[in-house]
């Protein structure tokens, strides 16, 4: 959501019964609240803006990733040395998608499985909203992805002459080596970190707020090795492009299918779910 659409969302909440107070942040509470404006502000966009803005969304945090890869990628002494410190800084620089997302405004698949929850679980939705959205954001999310990975990065060779290249691909081969279970557990706790850091994102009531709540979150999860569906679609596809040993197959099944249920249960459950019980169950 934009900026001037979370101070739109705010103006309607100052009309409500809501105890006002001077911090610089929105309570629980009324973050749930903003929430549950912003889901009802998504069922009423039209499903080819929110097509569009899903494209920009899958293109944002392809930029993010990149940027990780280029940064955090290009250090493999630093990996052998001192691999947590490696992994920092990779996961210090991918914020930029969400960040771009929040701010700029676009539909991304992950944080949209925690805003429509306490909609439909308070039942001023029904559940067919967030499906139908879902759907048509995570094809987005995967056409924004796939121009970014293919045009302006292997086609413009972005990665070439750099150990970013040889990063990607170990990457990739990695996240497609797991077993299911463990796919789907790590898209969990993706996602619980992802869907949190949008929570936050919209407790802040301006934009510093808003980056630096969603920063230390995404920035966790990437450096503790978690799955988020949205950042694959560039990960592995980008890799498979540069020639790693990697089937679409074996991207979709091994890793996609996982990723996505997992990312699901982690914003669906652990952050909608969840808050909708504190805070907005009757």
């Amino acid at each position: 959501m934009s900026f001037q659409e979370t101070k739109d969302v705010i103006e309607v909440l100052n009309h409500k019964p809501i105890a006002k107070t001077q911090q610089a942040f929105h309570s629980p509470a009324e973050t749930v609240q903003v929430v549950n404006h912003t889901a009802e502000a998504k069922q009423k966009t039209p499903a080819n803006k929110v097509f569009v803005l899903a494209i920009l969304a899958g293109g944002y945090i392809a930029m993010g990733s990149l940027l990780a890869l280029i940064v955090g990628g290009a250090m493999p002494g630093l990996a052998q040395t001192n691999p947590g410190l490696q992994k920092f800084f990779f996961g210090a620089v991918f914020p930029l998608g969400l960040i771009l997302c929040a701010v700029a405004g676009a539909e991304l698949f992950t944080g949209n499985t925690a805003y429509f929850i306490p909609s439909v679980l308070s039942k001023r939705m029904s559940f067919k909203v967030p499906l139908k959205n879902w759907g048509i954001v995570y094809i987005g999310n995967f056409i924004g992805s796939l121009i970014v990975a293919y045009f302006l990065v292997y086609l413009t060779g972005a990665l070439l002459n750099s150990p970013s290249v040889d990063t990607a691909v170990n990457i990739a081969v990695a996240k497609t080596s797991n077993p299911f279970y463990k796919t789907f557990l790590k898209g969990i706790a993706c996602n619980w970190m992802v869907a949190l850091a949008m929570w936050l994102a919209y407790a802040a009531k301006d934009i510093t707020g808003k980056i630096l709540g969603i920063w230390f979150p995404v920035m966790a999860f990437v450096a503790m090795g978690f799955e988020h569906c949205v950042a694959n679609m560039f990960f592995i596809p980008v890799a498979i492009f540069h020639g790693a040993d990697i089937t679409w197959m074996d991207f979709i099944v091994k890793n996609l299918i996982p990723a996505t249920l997992g990312n699901i249960v982690g914003g669906g459950l652990f952050v909608g779910t969840a808050y909708w019980y504190a805070y907005d169950e009757k």
